[in-house]
């Protein structure tokens, strides 16, 4: 496999000028307006430096593919979880085309709204339901693969046989992210120690600075952070203790080019844009999970990864996930099927 297939490019940060971007108006066939499609950010804000950021992205990207005469997007956030369900209402009430919630913490307002008005066409980031609503589509990523990849790397550039994953609220997401690394790091050094630690948030990032200089303390020299906003303080301990740093969901190596070593990448700007473009050739149909993979590139580690990785280290990651993609290595998603695979 070659290495450019591996590892996905990174997006730039882009910079938000206001809360809202975008027109209102509504879209009928008789005039032939712009399809309106508006983001719901979670508690992290939209320049989170994660996923928020890239769903934002994807929407720009989408506009300046098929222009503002066919699409129309904007955004706004959300300061607490209470926040949720009246920014759906807001955006219900604008009579948009499609409204993306992100995450999985804004779901249960989503299947509501969802319930409450059939008529409307809803999107989520990062959450299947077990009887998916048939006006809601889900974009899932195959996280545990690139953490796998993430936990391979980790092991591989320890100094200390030390490494550790700080996650931002444990729930199933978040499963996939700790223990897909978990096991990346014990098939590639059996002997080497994972620490894990959750904050409890994703917007804290002075607390994931406290976890994270604690573990640098005990000898930590590798640690994967998937917090969100709050995994920014991680970061920032690592810049500041000359130790690396694992980035999530976007290229964060801008944020410490010395120190981020690689990134996993939830390729959510490139799902947006083709979700958007089945709007405008008339191809879109609510109901459906889709399931963004190694395999199709929706998930893999950064292209910056070859910058910091040494060239065995990357041809062995690169015959790790050719393995994965040809079925010969099975991943865990959670603490049981890590037990049944690793056995620990």
């Amino acid at each position: 496999m070659q290495l450019k297939k591996l590892f996905a490019v990174g997006l730039a940060a882009v910079m938000m000028s206001s809360l809202l971007v975008g027109c209102s108006g509504n879209k009928t066939e008789s005039n032939g307006d712009a399809y309106k499609i508006g983001m719901i950010a979670d508690t992290g804000g939209v320049n989170d430096e994660s996923f928020n950021q890239s769903t934002w992205e994807g929407l720009q990207q989408a506009q300046e593919k098929y222009g503002k005469d066919k699409v129309q997007v904007k955004y706004v956030e959300s300061s607490q979880e209470a926040d949720y369900t009246p920014n759906i209402e807001m955006f219900v009430e604008e009579d948009l085309d499609l409204i993306i919630g992100v995450g999985y913490k804004i779901a249960d307002a989503i299947q509501e709204a969802a319930n409450n008005y059939p008529d409307v066409e809803f999107a989520i980031i990062d959450h299947a339901y077990d009887n998916q609503p048939t006006n809601v589509t889900s974009l899932i990523y195959e996280d545990n693969t690139s953490s796998y990849l993430a936990g391979l790397v980790a092991a591989k550039m320890t100094e200390t046989n030390k490494v550790a994953f700080i996650g931002g609220m444990k729930s199933v997401t978040l499963d996939k992210f700790e223990y897909g690394f978990r096991a990346g790091v014990k098939a590639a050094n059996p002997d080497c120690e994972v620490q894990v630690r959750y904050a409890n948030s994703f917007t804290d990032s002075a607390l994931a600075k406290s976890i994270a200089n604690k573990m640098h303390k005990d000898g930590v020299d590798v640690i994967f952070t998937a917090a969100g906003a709050a995994g920014t303080g991680a970061i920032e301990a690592a810049k500041e203790n000359g130790k690396m740093a694992i980035g999530v969901d976007i290229d964060q190596s801008p944020l410490a080019p010395d120190n981020i070593i690689t990134s996993t990448m939830k390729n959510i700007n490139v799902s947006i844009v083709d979700l958007v473009g089945k709007i405008v050739d008339g191809k879109y149909e609510g109901g459906q999970v889709i399931i963004n993979t190694l395999a199709d590139g929706g998930v893999g580690l950064s292209d910056t990864t070859k910058d910091h990785v040494p060239q065995d280290i990357l041809d062995y990651v690169n015959e790790q996930s050719q393995k994965i993609i040809d079925g010969e290595i099975k991943v865990p998603q959670n603490e049981k099927e890590y037990k049944q695979i690793v056995g620990e």
